[in-house]
């Protein structure tokens, strides 16, 4: 494809026409243009700035991220580790660049003052002004700070945004944003970024009230059940009602129905979850989603938290919950979390000029975010991610896809404006296939999930891929192909550690996230073009692949001919895992393989059960094809090796690109 975006190249600086918004040489010519990288660099690092700012408060991080992307847009010098588990220190010395530690972070805002033009102040009662504060600081040259770090640092206020806004009008102030500054933002970028994060309080104890044992996944054990809660009324500050998974590595957690809550007999409180009776008793609920059943839900690591105040002299206080699945609940008096601005992937956006915004995907907010995806031309990326869990990203992937635009998880992934300028040589060669002989056995090809993720691919990939026992299995390990760009030096590890038995495919659905069921037909091409450049570069043949959900929500819809000849058209894909869960597809759209992927739940015994359950019909007479999910967030490869040791005969564990080849010559094709 020929990008609609052009790059100007002059004394081995690259600048962007109409996008990123720099003064272009007057000396360039017709004859520098090239094609744009989807997502730029700023120029190679060379000489690094480094400071752990895990321990900072979220204002702080505001405040030097936005730092760093004005100060890297020029030349990247400034790079921060985010975590205590050190994620970004692990990729520091893949920069290739010289490194100064600094032990004052915050130091470094003095030290590179002159480079920025002031500070945009943002209203701490308004949470939404964080992402106008950084849209601006991005525009200005600026910061984004309080009131309080602009006096401490010497810092002119350029733009004060305290009282411009009124705290419950989302919709007013994306509105605001979009007339007056969407107009001067680049439109190579779209950002969604939320703009607070919830922090745990350490040191708070927790009570544990119920907890479910069992395994249970059919809501069978849903019941209404009654929680004492008299004990928790010494609290000066209200009682905390946590629900989190019981199990926490198969999903099913906690389920709420319905909420009572009675002081001294008398009913104080009665909602049911995603109402608006619900919102004043929802203190946290960032990590959970709205079900089908009008209940709410959280799996994995995941939690939601209610706050309920008693009346002044109360004896007993009651909750009655409708309750099911995997559930534990626990109860405090202390505020378990603190909200601060939410500072992750703004270094790229504002070195970008990126406008920023958080619309969650329904509603009007859905109908703004519809008008904002239908400004910018197909194949935009919208970096960053959406509101309500799974719901939101149903929602939002499809919202984007109607209009053209590929999404890319990339709200957690830190230092991009490092990392996209690393000079670190991907691979575009295709890994050499084992030699296999098709027999009727039960292939099965494992593919760990969710490398769409960019900031996955940056933290818990490179936490499992350190694995010393991957390899022992055959695995396809989904990356982002647009790492190219935004990551090369990450692609590239991950390239040149990579076993015989570890294959790199490229993540849903090709470059970037998207359903390719839910594009208009006219634009559909743009985006398989785009993939196959991408997937030429970083030599995969092979991707994991999202559709659109069917009207009636159950289930995804299969990949047709319109998707598949674009696909085959446009790319070098030998075969496509459609996400599917029951793993009952196997269709030839276009001529181009696809089958469902099947997902088992639980670890390794569970998985191998479920397995051999699934084949019970099988006569053994001809081959048999399981493309199987991993959990990336609940499994390893130790959990990997684990399955492999339990699965015996008749089941014999593949690489995908072996796997399509034996169903290629099965089917004769």
């Amino acid at each position: 494809m020929v990008s609609r975006r052009t790059f100007l190249r002059a004394n081995s600086v690259v600048f962007a026409a109409g996008g990123l918004g720099l003064a272009l040489p007057s000396t360039a010519t017709a004859t520098t243009l090239t094609t744009t990288p989807l997502l730029p660099g700023f120029g190679r690092p060379t000489r690094l700035d480094v400071a752990d700012v895990s321990t900072l408060h979220g204002d702080d991080q505001l405040l030097l991220t936005t730092l760093q992307g004005v100060v890297n847009r020029r030349r990247p010098r400034l790079y921060f580790n985010y975590t205590a588990e050190n994620y970004d220190l692990r990729w520091l010395s893949s920069t290739g660049a010289a490194v100064t530690h600094h032990d004052r972070p915050l130091d470094l805002v003095t030290r590179y003052r002159g480079e920025i033009r002031g500070a945009i102040l943002h209203d701490p009662g308004v949470p939404d002004s964080v992402n106008v504060a950084t849209t601006l600081a991005g525009l200005e040259n600026a910061v984004a700070a309080t009131a309080e770090q602009a006096t401490a640092y010497g810092l002119r206020t350029i733009t004060d945004l305290r009282g411009r806004f009124d705290a419950g009008d989302v919709l007013g102030t994306y509105r605001w944003q979009l007339a007056n500054l969407f107009p001067r933002c680049t439109r190579a970028l779209l950002g969604g970024l939320p703009p607070t994060r919830t922090v745990r309080v350490d040191g708070v104890q927790w009570r544990e009230v119920a907890r479910e044992t069992e395994r249970i996944r059919d809501s069978s054990n849903r019941e209404v059940r009654t929680f004492d809660l008299s004990q928790e009324l010494s609290g000066q500050d209200g009682v905390y009602l946590r629900f989190q998974d019981s199990l926490g590595d198969d999903g099913w957690g906690a389920s709420v129905g319905s909420i009572k809550v009675k002081a001294d007999g008398a009913e104080i409180v009665s909602f049911t979850p995603g109402t608006d009776a619900e919102t004043p008793y929802l203190f946290d609920g960032v990590n959970s989603a709205h079900g089908g059943d009008a209940n709410r839900f959280s799996d994995g690591g995941g939690y939601f938290i209610y706050r309920f105040t008693a009346p002044a002299g109360t004896r007993q206080l009651v909750v009655e919950v409708d309750l099911w699945n995997q559930f534990l609940v626990t109860a405090t008096t202390t505020a378990p979390t603190r909200v601060e601005p939410f500072p992750y992937f703004r270094d790229y956006t504002v070195a970008m000029r990126a406008m920023v915004f958080w619309l969650p995907p329904s509603g009007q907010t859905g109908e703004l975010l519809d008008e904002i995806l239908g400004k910018v031309e197909p194949t935009t990326p919208y970096a960053g991610w959406f509101s309500n869990d799974v719901a939101g990203e149903w929602g939002g992937v499809d919202r984007a896809s109607q209009h053209a635009v590929e999404v890319v998880p990339a709200d957690y992934y830190m230092n991009a404006t490092v990392h996209a300028g690393v000079a670190a040589k991907v691979s575009n060669r295709v890994r050499p296939r084992p030699a296999a002989s098709l027999r009727n056995r039960v292939y099965l090809t494992l593919t760990v999930g969710e490398g769409d993720n960019i900031q996955y691919c940056q933290r818990r990939m490179r936490e499992i891929w350190d694995d010393p026992r991957r390899g022992a299995v055959p695995a396809n390990w989904t990356v982002s192909p647009l790492l190219a760009d935004i990551g090369p030096a990450l692609l590239a590890y991950y390239q040149r550690t990579a076993t015989a038995n570890d294959l790199l495919i490229a993540g849903p659905s090709g470059a970037g996230y998207t359903y390719p069921g839910s594009w208009p037909t006219q634009a559909l091409d743009a985006y398989t073009e785009l993939t196959g450049r991408f997937l030429r570069r970083t030599g995969m043949d092979l991707v994991y692949a999202y559709n659109h959900r069917k009207p009636e929500g159950d289930g995804w819809v299969a990949f047709d001919e319109r998707i598949a000849r674009s696909y085959r058209k446009n790319t070098p894909l030998r075969g496509i895992i459609q996400s599917w869960e029951s793993g009952d597809l196997q269709i030839r759209p276009a001529g181009l393989p696809v089958i469902g992927n099947f997902s088992p739940q639980g670890k390794a015994q569970e998985y191998r059960d479920t397995l051999v359950k699934r084949i019970e019909g099988w006569d053994g007479a001809a081959p048999l094809f399981i493309a199987g999910a991993v959990n990336a967030w609940n499994w390893t490869p130790s959990d990997i090796a684990e399955l492999g040791e339990l699965l015996g005969d008749p089941f014999e564990i593949v690489r995908g690109d072996t796997f399509f080849a034996l169903l290629n010559e099965h089917t004769g094709r």
